[in-house]
């Protein structure tokens, strides 16, 4: 179960610089202009086999003069409540500001793990500014220079020595486990309850420390599985917080500590982008899929065309990934609640899928054959066996080619495409990989 760090400080210190450093890839967008951050930034960080979630929250300040301030409070704030370390960045070079001072204090309340970074420790000169950063009353700082990598490889083992170890081992193996996600208002609340109702059977939480996810143990009508909730779900926040920030950090926990995500949409607003968010951090941690479109009673047409018209706008958002289950149902009402249970442990089943090596392959080679890779610069490229990779998360499969390097994305889709038509694979996405013959 990875930890989450939450990246706080004020405008312009480079948080998305040491994102970006942390999580090797150039996701977040970098600029001189404070208030450059405004997508919500997530990714993965992997130091000496010790792997944990970053999020930069950067993404939700309102560039606004008159709650300018007061929004960035929030944002600490919140992530205090839901990360496992927060890294407090300041800049070096400007010292200690007030609002620095402002949020150290919020900082030294909370119990949770703070690392102070002095960021833009360019040179040996700047480091004589550190001293400045001990009236912060938050240990330490550590310099770094985000934008060359000085001193982040020492940051990274402050952050693994003070990270806490999650322990799974109250939670029995081979059950799945489903997430409700969504944004807020969806609907998740009146769905989990309608799952876990008074008539309830056998019902055990299963819970960590106050930031870990809720396992719910579901058993009854011959299902069998975890609910993982959030913490949040089951206690009122004392910050009137920002909502859209807010739920994507919870969802980030549900969605990594899940096999199938249940995504709840509003049947009264349609897809909008913060559901888009959260399908992409679905997609992200690899997992499987089932759209829920909630308060499906309050559509006053329920016609055939209104319905195929509202699964295209879904998948049309969500493409390439299409092949996922979409159910209207009412948490309300309980309309189709059990089948939202039945596909998503069929969504599970299908996540297991085992092909054998000989029916793969009668499949697949005469399709390739009829509809080859395309040449390039005159090479062409012949794929002669596949195979599926056992014991896997997901579904992986392996062409093996003479020139795999020519393989590109658009004809991996094709196969992944082709695969997805001759078996059920619906809601769980697959990897498919060309390698050297």
């Amino acid at each position: 179960m990875p930890n989450l760090v939450a990246i706080v400080g004020r405008p312009n210190v480079g948080k998305s610089t040491l994102f970006n450093r942390l999580t090797k890839s150039r996701q977040a967008i970098v600029s001189d202009e404070a208030g450059t951050t405004r997508d919500r930034q997530y990714g993965k960080c992997d130091w000496n086999g010790r792997e944990f979630s970053v999020v930069d929250t950067g993404g939700w300040v309102v560039k606004s003069d008159d709650i300018f301030e007061e929004e960035i409070r929030k944002q600490v704030i919140i992530a205090t409540e839901e990360a496992d370390l927060v890294l407090f960045l300041c800049d070096i070079k400007n010292g200690v500001t007030d609002w620095d001072e402002d949020v150290a204090q919020i900082l030294r309340r909370s119990k949770l793990p703070v690392i102070l970074v002095a960021n833009k420790a360019d040179d040996g000169k700047d480091l004589y500014g550190q001293y400045d950063f001990y009236k912060l009353g938050l240990g330490d700082p550590f310099c770094v220079s985000a934008a060359t990598g000085s001193g982040t490889g020492d940051l990274l083992d402050k952050v693994i020595e003070m990270l806490p170890v999650k322990n799974d081992e109250a939670l029995e193996e081979g059950i799945p486990r489903f997430a409700v996600v969504g944004r807020p208002n969806a609907g998740k609340s009146s769905l989990i309850n309608a799952f876990i109702g008074e008539e309830r059977h056998i019902v055990t939480d299963i819970a960590g420390t106050t930031r870990d996810s809720i396992y719910t143990r579901y058993d009854k009508f011959g299902f069998d599985f975890y609910l993982v909730d959030t913490a949040g779900i089951r206690r009122k926040n004392k910050v009137t917080e920002d909502l859209e920030f807010y739920s994507v950090m919870r969802s980030i926990r549900a969605i990594e500590n899940s096999d199938v995500c249940i995504l709840m949409l509003d049947a009264t607003r349609g897809i909008e982008s913060q559901d888009l968010n959260i399908f992409q951090l679905i997609q992200k941690n690899n997992k499987s899929l089932v759209v829920v479109v909630n308060k499906w009673d309050l559509v006053e047409d329920k016609s055939q065309v209104v319905i195929d018209t509202f699964e295209t706008a879904i998948r049309q958002r969500m493409a390439p990934f299409r092949d996922f289950p979409i159910i209207f149902a009412s948490a309300l009402t309980k309309q189709r609640i059990f089948k939202v249970l039945e596909t998503a442990k069929q969504v599970y089943l299908n996540r297991k899928l085992r092909i054998g090596t000989t029916k793969l392959n009668e499949v697949m080679l005469p399709i390739i054959e009829a509809t080859p890779p395309p040449s390039i610069k005159g090479k062409y490229i012949k794929i002669k066996y596949v195979s599926q990779v056992p014991d896997t998360q997901i579904p992986t499969f392996i062409f093996y080619a003479n020139l795999p390097q020519y393989v590109k994305e658009p004809y991996k889709r094709f196969l992944e495409n082709k695969i997805r038509e001759n078996w059920t694979l619906t809601g769980s996405p697959i990897n498919v990989f060309v390698r050297q013959k």
